[in-house]
């Protein structure tokens, strides 16, 4: 019967996708079908809603509504542009450095929201423009957003890694945040070194030198927005509060940000601010209700139990399988949104690299980083399809500009899987 739950599940999963189904019906009604076909047919429709119903059951899920929030009265509240004049004035200087500028940008935006998407449409609405008007092209300056974009979701606080977290079983948040911090980083400089390169062959132009006091008012403007980092993060790190409360401590703080000190989100713009939020939050929750019924239809028909003797069966060696689990979610996330395909397949993988004897945390940021890159490719790339509309050009023409960013995500990712203490230093220098 294994054979056929998992033939039902498979087929139907991909045939809703490639019908253009949403992804979170898709796994919705693949799981129900399974359960059908063979494990509860007279009880599928409870059982699944029991599990949708009891996934959705946690403590930890409510920081993402709040972070969610969080990142809203960001993107609306002047944060953006006066974290791109900090960003110029650092490295603005350098050969292209409004690619520069780009990329530290959506890093500091991305790690103060949670948000690859936000980070490509606050940053690229504003940097864009920017850039083609100094001469860049319309396309590099697109690709370069929607890669930087993605280092939000690996530098803390992420949304996507506390859904690992539900995933894994109880995995530490605060140690899969501070964990994120040096891999983000190191991505975000890997980025700049190839879009460096690519500014200095193509000759793009070199920005005005900043003054050291113009350096010093732009970070003090900045420091309101940066502080938050430190709020959030220092107060899980120091025990003040958990991962769920530093979200609403986030959305208090960004609150009295953006309306009592930028005065740059008016009274009348909160309604609007609350029904995105609403309808986000909406979508994430059903596609993790719709991923932990499918996740328990696996686990009853001994799905990871199968998978992990497959993989375990081809090679013992850690190197080998890492490459293996590595293209596999390289595939996936081209055609699945990160939400479900963490919580699907970390049930799949944990166990696996668990018995190699890779940590729990360093996992969480190698699938993490994996599943980034495929918010940058088509058909289902989010962040590929906003920065792309926020810079007015066509897929097809990002395309080119956006192999060596691959490349160079791929050479980060590779790091972060061989040289664990990239992830596990600052967790283990915390103590968490």
């Amino acid at each position: 019967m294994e054979l056929l739950e998992i033939l039902v599940l498979v087929i139907s999963f991909i045939a809703l996708l490639v019908l253009g189904v949403p992804i979170a019906f898709c796994i919705g009604i693949a799981a129900l079908l399974t359960m059908l076909v063979s494990i509860a047919p007279e009880a599928a429709f409870t059982t699944l809603a029991q599990r949708m119903a009891t996934g959705l059951d946690s403590f930890a899920l409510l920081a993402i509504p709040f972070f969610i929030l969080a990142g809203q009265l960001m993107n609306r509240g002047g944060i953006a542009s006066r974290l791109i004049d900090f960003a110029k004035s650092l490295v603005g200087t350098l050969p292209g450095g409004l690619a520069y500028v780009n990329i530290v940008a959506c890093m500091l935006f991305g790690a103060i929201s949670g948000s690859a998407v936000a980070a490509a449409s606050a940053i690229g609405g504003i940097m864009n423009p920017r850039m083609v008007k100094e001469g860049y092209s319309r396309p590099f300056s697109a690709a370069v957003n929607i890669t930087s974009a993605t280092t939000g979701m690996i530098i803390p606080p992420s949304n996507i890694l506390i859904v690992y977290s539900l995933a894994s079983g109880g995995v530490s948040i605060a140690a899969l945040f501070v964990a994120g911090y040096i891999p983000g980083i190191l991505l975000g400089v890997v980025l700049m070194l190839v879009a460096g390169y690519i500014s200095y062959k193509k000759k793009y132009p070199v920005g005005d030198r900043t003054s050291l006091k113009e350096v010093i008012r732009r970070f003090l403007d900045a420091v309101p927005s940066l502080l938050l980092l430190v709020v959030v993060i220092g107060g899980i790190i120091a025990g003040v509060f958990t991962a769920t409360e530093a979200s609403a401590v986030a959305v208090l703080y960004t609150f009295i940000l953006s309306m009592v000190v930028y005065r740059q989100v008016k009274s009348s713009d909160l309604p609007d601010i609350l029904i995105h939020t609403v309808i986000t939050t909406a979508i994430v929750m059903l596609l993790i209700g719709t991923s932990m019924g499918m996740s328990w239809v696996m686990s009853y028909a001994n799905i990871p139990q199968a998978f992990s003797e497959a993989l375990l069966s081809i090679s013992d060696n850690k190197i080998v399988i890492l490459i293996i689990i590595n293209l596999i979610l390289l595939f996936v996330g081209v055609f699945m949104d990160m939400t479900p395909a963490v919580l699907i397949f970390t049930p799949i993988f944990l166990p696996v690299v668990r018995e190699l004897g890779v940590d729990p945390v360093h996992f969480g940021i190698i699938m993490v980083m994996n599943l980034c890159i495929g918010l940058c490719t088509p058909p289902v790339g989010s962040v590929l399809f906003v920065g792309c509309g926020v810079a007015e050009v066509s897929i097809s023409k990002v395309i080119r500009p956006l192999i060596p960013l691959f490349i160079a995500m791929v050479a980060a990712l590779l790091l972060v899987t061989y040289i664990p203490e990239l992830s596990l230093w600052l967790p283990r220098a915390f103590g968490l």
